[in-house]
């Protein structure tokens, strides 16, 4: 899917009025992983990545660390019932294991996962080094795989935008359920018409 890039950014700037320099510089980023993704084939499940990482990347457009302080962590160590579903094991985990990225990775059994469904090398493990999800490359691969295969909450895309039809607010479930569902529904529903006049043909 080749986007042209003035047709899309004018018509983001309708849509959601000034873009700094730093969103434009993220967003190009994520465009260029996007044109990349040869399994990237509608534009509907691009519009819902595009809405999921505007709303979990707080308009940043960039991969970010979960919020909190050190303590906040302790929720997710090991020995707590959420750290033990979580995979952590050796203490420190729950803040090492933090979430990372544009749809944000939790817990050591995560980060393992995904370091193995990527077949990343031991340069880009994320067990090793969690900071590697932080890679705009890399987290895009993680959102891309997860949202397509299921891998974060065993809902996936074409699950709910397929050829019978595109459900935006229920898409919510492949990654938490309902939170925010109707407000991420309405930036895909946006970014699809984006998308769509800047669409190369």
């Amino acid at each position: 899917m080749q986007v042209d890039h003035t047709r899309f950014f004018n018509a983001y700037r309708s849509a959601y009025g000034r873009l700094s320099q730093a969103t434009v510089n993220g967003l190009e980023l994520l465009g260029r992983n996007m044109v990349e993704d040869g399994e990237l084939k509608s534009v509907q499940w691009a519009a819902y990545m595009l809405a999921t990482v505007k709303h979990e990347c707080a308009n940043r457009w960039m991969p970010i660390t979960e919020y909190g302080r050190r303590d906040y962590f302790d929720k997710y160590e090991t020995g707590t019932r959420l750290g033990r579903r979580l995979g952590n094991t050796e203490p420190g985990d729950g803040y090492r294991f933090r979430g990372r990225g544009y749809v944000q990775i939790t817990g050591r059994a995560n980060y393992a996962r995904m370091t193995e469904a990527l077949a990343l090398g031991d340069d880009e493990d994320l067990v090793r080094d969690p900071d590697q999800a932080l890679r705009p490359v890399i987290a895009y691969r993680i959102m891309s795989l997860g949202m397509r295969k299921g891998l974060f909450t065993g809902r996936k895309l074409a699950d709910y935008i397929n050829d019978d039809g595109c459900d935006y607010k229920e898409a919510r479930r492949i990654i938490n359920g309902q939170d925010q569902a109707e407000l991420i529904a309405g930036y895909a529903e946006t970014l699809e018409a984006i998308l769509r006049v800047a669409i190369v043909r």
